[in-house]
């Protein structure tokens, strides 16, 4: 009996707790990186969407609320801006699918009501642009309607009806479609004016800007913006109504975009006559292109942006092995990494231009501006997924989101910075929202990221 006793004191001592020892470490082995860097984000995302919500639902005047300071008070004109309005719906309804939460979709609802019933022009069509609050009402602030803006009523519109199933919704998105297509769109040279007066004929023959007229200095222009965030929008809405007139629009946006709009180097041209000349300051005195530096110059945060967009707009029309678009996209990605990414801290500058025909981009606004950082975030994990024996934006992108923690996300008070701690240490003091700065970006970036890392984004599934 002794060897038996001897074996099970031997267990009981020394090969029991040896076994134990192995799989505690086992179950408290530490997480990959892939996961640790996935939870930090997915925390990140519910943090930031707890700042905005339900703080900018106004329950006074409908809609939600634009201005706050530093420390997420509400304070300012609260202006009521199309854009501010429909990327908010855009937003709501992206966090009702992406979290499965009727909440979102109920804060959704509370904006499409204002949408619909504040910002639509009953009399000449389209949404209005700006109104302000006056008193217990809602006043026009703006002489002009805007392409960009009715574009971010279409994508607001098209997926809130993803979530809602509200077909007044759709119908509203598809009268605005066509309400484009009667005002805004060029049957000669393709594309569309972002400025139009308020009953949407043009300002082609206008020469006095007696009107005030909003970027009257563009009215005879086209532009990549508009004509981005229209092929965004129409990518929307054709997901949930697949017309043929949209679908013929949608296609001509994709090809003016990546063949024309974008130049050989990689890089968006700001701003086009009707026939898609480009606009160019590059001959003037340094004076004058410099003080129109915004009309025209080399769009890092567009450029990166667009590459995104031009890939989801393919994947939405069905066309397979789009080599063309794809290699166009990785070009505009690659061309911002080359020529507007800080290496020693990660992010991307703001503007750069090209004084001569050299390959020199010089750096004219360091700025590391938020929306750009967001969208630079989504295309580097993009890119990382669809060339994943590119190492390098795999590399960028974890640099990219380590630029972000560290410099853009505002730990104490919540939300993000309108800039970069880097670039403007003073931005801690500055406000957290306004008309223009919304959540739409940076949230989209982080719901897109947080999908590619689980392998669920529907433009990374095919390379995993």
């Amino acid at each position: 009996m002794k060897p038996i006793s001897y074996f099970s004191t031997l267990l009981k001592y020394f090969l029991v707790p040896f076994l134990l020892l192995i799989f505690s470490c086992k179950e408290t082995e530490p997480k990959s990186g892939s996961q640790e860097l996935l939870h930090e984000i997915e925390t990140s995302l519910n943090e930031l969407v707890d700042v905005w919500y339900p703080r900018s639902i106004d329950t006074v005047h409908g809609g939600f609320l634009a201005d706050f300071d530093a420390e997420w008070k509400a304070k300012g004109l609260q202006n009521k801006m199309l854009v501010t309005q429909a990327r908010h719906i855009w937003t709501a309804s992206t966090l009702a699918m992406y979290y499965g939460d009727s909440k979102y979709q109920d804060i959704a609802a509370h904006g499409y009501q204002f949408l619909k019933e504040n910002m639509w022009d009953d009399e000449n069509g389209g949404f209005y642009t700006l109104k302000g609050i006056e008193g217990d009402s809602l006043i026009l602030l703006s002489t002009s309607k805007s392409a960009y803006g009715n574009s971010f009523a279409i994508y607001g519109l098209s997926t809130y009806y993803k979530i809602s199933k509200d077909t007044t919704a759709l119908n509203l998105a598809k009268k605005t479609f066509q309400w484009l297509e009667e005002h805004s769109h060029d049957s000669v040279y393709g594309g569309y004016f972002d400025i139009m007066k308020q009953d949407g004929s043009w300002l082609l023959n206008v020469k006095e800007n007696d009107n005030n007229y909003d970027s009257f200095v563009r009215k005879d222009w086209k532009d990549q913006n508009s004509s981005i965030h229209l092929l965004e929008c129409f990518t929307a809405l054709y997901e949930v109504w697949p017309d043929p007139l949209l679908k013929e629009r949608l296609e001509e946006l994709l090809l003016l975009i990546r063949d024309t709009i974008t130049t050989k180097k990689g890089s968006l041209t700001l701003h086009l006559e009707r026939d898609w000349t480009p606009v160019s300051f590059k001959d003037s005195t340094e004076t004058v292109r410099k003080a129109n530096f915004w009309l025209d110059h080399i769009s890092f945060g567009h450029d990166v942006e667009t590459a995104f967009l031009m890939l989801e707009a393919s994947h939405a029309l069905g066309i397979k092995n789009d080599t063309t678009t794809l290699s166009k996209g990785k070009k505009m990605v690659d061309h911002a990494i080359a020529k507007g990414w800080d290496s020693e801290k990660g992010g991307f500058y703001d503007g750069g231009y090209y004084l001569d025909d050299s390959d020199t981009c010089t750096i004219e606004n360091p700025a590391k501006v938020w929306w750009t950082q967001a969208e630079g975030l989504n295309s580097l994990l993009l890119l990382s997924k669809l060339y994943p024996n590119e190492k390098q934006y795999s590399n960028l992108f974890k640099k990219q989101w380590e630029y972000l923690d560290t410099y853009m996300i505002d730990h104490k008070n919540g939300g993000w910075y309108h800039e970069g701690l880097d670039s403007k240490p003073s931005v801690g003091k500055d406000v957290k929202a306004h008309v223009w700065k919304v959540n739409y970006h940076n949230i989209r970036a982080l719901v897109n990221v947080i999908k590619m890392l689980k392998g669920e984004f529907v433009l990374t599934k095919e390379s995993h």
